[in-house]
C-alpha cells in the first residue's frame, strides 16, 4: 500500500506539474492575445480617426465645391444678362439703320482686264486682286489688305467698316 501511495503522490506531483505548465503557457497566450488585442484597438482608432479626416476633408471640399458652382452660375446669369441687352441694343441700332440705303457694290466688268474701280489695265506689273466680298478685279491701289481674310474692293470695305472712313 506505502508503494502504491508512493506511485499516486508521484502521478499526482506530475499531474500538477503538468497542469503547471498548461496554465503557464495558456497565461502566455493569453498575455499575447491581450497584446495583440491592444495593438488591433489602437489600429481601429487610427482607422477611425483617418475615416474621420477623410470625411471631415471631403465635406470640405463639397462645400468648396458648390461655392464654386454658386460663383459659376451667377456668373453664367450675369453673361446671359448681358447678352439679352447686347442683342436688345443689336436690335434697337439695326431698327434705326434699316431705312437707310447702302450703296451696292459695282458689279465686276466684262472686261476682265480693267480694274472695277479706277478702270486701269491689268499688266505685268500691276497686279489684279479679287474682292472677296463682291468677287470684282480690282487693283492693288483700289483694294485694301483685310489681313488673314484676303483683300476687298474699297467700296466693300468702306460699307463694311463704315468708321474707317
Amino acid at each position: 500500500v506505502p508503494q502504491r501511495l508512493a506511485a499516486l503522490a508521484a502521478a499526482a506531483r506530475e499531474e500538477a506539474r503538468q497542469s503547471r505548465q498548461q496554465l503557464q503557457a495558456q497565461r502566455q497566450e493569453v498575455a499575447r492575445l491581450q497584446e495583440e488585442l491592444g495593438r488591433a484597438r489602437q489600429d481601429g482608432e487610427r482607422w477611425v480617426s483617418a475615416l474621420q479626416r477623410a470625411q471631415r476633408e471631403a465635406l470640405e471640399r463639397e462645400a468648396t465645391r458648390g461655392a464654386e458652382q454658386a460663383r459659376q452660375q451667377e456668373l453664367i446669369r450675369d453673361m446671359k444678362g448681358r447678352l439679352l441687352e447686347l442683342l436688345r441694343e443689336k436690335d434697337a441700332l439695326w431698327q434705326k439703320t434699316e431705312g437707310i440705303d447702302t450703296p451696292m457694290p459695282s458689279s465686276p466688268p466684262r472686261d476682265a482686264g480693267l480694274c472695277t474701280r479706277c478702270r486701269k489695265d491689268f499688266r505685268l506689273l500691276s497686279r489684279r486682286y479679287s474682292c472677296r466680298l463682291c468677287q470684282g478685279k480690282v487693283c492693288h491701289a483700289c483694294s485694301v489688305d483685310v489681313g488673314k481674310q484676303g483683300r476687298c474692293c474699297l467700296l466693300c470695305y468702306q460699307q463694311r467698316h463704315p468708321q474707317a472712313v
